[in-house]
């Protein structure tokens, strides 16, 4: 069964954002081996997702990790705002 890693970090970030509309996941590249994601949201959503000293965004990476481990893919996740 195939994760949808665009989905499932958008579930993970929609609670902690205050404009839910401006949240985007884009998949930048992927091929057999690895996936290169973009997670874009407003620029005062940003610090939310990053959390003080990288911390929220550490473990969304974790989580994401974990699914594409067991697909035996790598993921590269990268955060930005409008």
């Amino acid at each position: 069964m195939a994760i949808n890693f665009e989905k499932l970090i958008k579930q993970i970030i929609m609670p902690l954002v205050v404009i839910p509309d401006d949240v985007t996941v884009q998949v930048l590249a992927e091929d057999n081996v690895s996936i290169h994601l973009q997670v874009m949201v407003n620029e005062s959503d940003l610090g939310r997702i990053i959390g003080k000293g990288g911390k929220i965004a550490q473990a969304i990476r974790t989580i994401v990790y974990a699914g594409a481990s067991k697909e035996g893919k790598r993921v590269n996740l990268e955060f930005d705002a409008y």
